[in-house]
Order: structure tokens, then C-alpha cells, then sequence
């Protein structure tokens, strides 16, 4: 499936990195919420049997965004980490460390991880960044399929989802990386 030639153009634009958005300061304009789509990916056909490997790729993907999705209403709250509230990056973190898998704390950090991703390729589990407080990778979510994503927007906003395709968020994509 294409993704819009925006995205192309984008991921074009997206070598540079930049400050984290848990600085405190608030992009301007922010959208207001809109109501939440449902994910667009299936449940996994199978959980894995006791004494079986952990889920690798796709199947850990949809563990992390279940996971991510729980969480949605939590406030957001400068540095935090934990569900009395998050920053961006603070999200992202928790969520993977709920599924024993370590990222760095930071956006720029996290920018680094894994390896990048295509637009056209996003998978459930995947990190997208966008550019909003300063030049380069400076907020985080997580993809969940299709065309959505999951993340903790600013101090005035909570954990919610969010549509790659909404001209707020396509015009300040940067770029995405896995890190399963």
C-alpha cells in the first residue's frame, strides 16, 4: 500500500535530530484531540505457549501498542515516566519496558535506536517522530497500523491517538525507526 507522496518528500527531509519535547516547551500551534479512530490492524491469530520464545517483530509490535493504548487518558507531565503521567519520550519508554525491551530516555536518543523505517513500511510497534519544539526529531509516538499512532502530546493534552495523514502531524514527520 503507497502512503501519500508527502511522506516520501519527508522521510527525504528527515536526517536531522533535535531537542526533546520534555524541555517544557509547548509547539505551537498543537492540534486539539479529535476523536480516537480504533487501531487498524488485527489482534495476533496466536499467543504464544508457555516455554515458547517471546513474540518477535509484528507479535511483540501489537503486544507494545496494546499496551500503549491502555494507557490512553493518561495526562501528560514535563519528565514524566510513569502513568501519573508522561512525556513523549517518557511514554515510549515505559510502554517498551512493560515488554522488556530498553530504549534510550531521550527523543534524540530514541532517534538513534533500531533502524530506520519506511513510511510505506510502518509496522505496529514502530517509533514515529515529527519535529515540533525545535529542528529535527524533537517528539515520539508509536505506531499502531494503518495510518494511526499513539502519544503523549503536550502539557496541555493526555496519552491519545492521533492520524499520520493529519496535516499537523504529515508536514512535521521526520521519520521513523524499529527497535524490535
Amino acid at each position: 500500500m503507497d502512503r501519500p507522496r508527502s511522506y516520501v518528500i519527508v522521510i527525504a527531509l528527515a536526517l536531522s535530530s533535535g531537542a526533546c519535547a520534555s524541555t517544557g516547551a509547548t509547539p505551537r500551534p498543537f492540534p486539539t484531540p479529535a476523536p480516537s479512530p480504533a487501531p487498524a490492524h488485527p489482534a495476533p491469530a496466536t499467543a504464544p505457549r508457555s516455554g515458547t520464545p517471546a513474540p518477535t517483530g509484528t507479535a511483540i509490535g501489537y503486544s507494545i501498542t496494546g499496551t500503549a493504548l491502555k494507557l490512553r487518558g493518561t495526562p501528560y507531565r514535563n519528565g514524566g515516566s510513569d502513568p501519573t503521567g508522561f512525556d513523549c519520550s517518557g511514554f515510549v519508554r515505559y510502554v517498551f519496558a512493560q515488554h522488556g525491551v530498553t530504549v534510550p530516555r531521550k527523543v534524540t536518543e530514541q532517534y538513534r535506536a533500531g533502524h530506520d523505517v519506511p513510511a510505506a513500511q510502518l509496522e505496529p510497534g514502530d517509533l514515529v517522530f515529527f519535529t515540533t519544539v525545535a529542528p529535527g526529531a524533537s517528539h515520539v509516538g508509536i505506531a499502531l497500523g494503518g495510518d494511526t499512532f499513539v502519544h503523549a502530546p503536550s502539557t496541555t493534552g493526555e496519552v491519545r491517538i492521533e492520524r499520520l495523514s493529519a496535516p499537523y502531524w504529515s508536514t512535521r514527520f521526520v521519520g521513523a525507526r524499529r527497535v524490535l
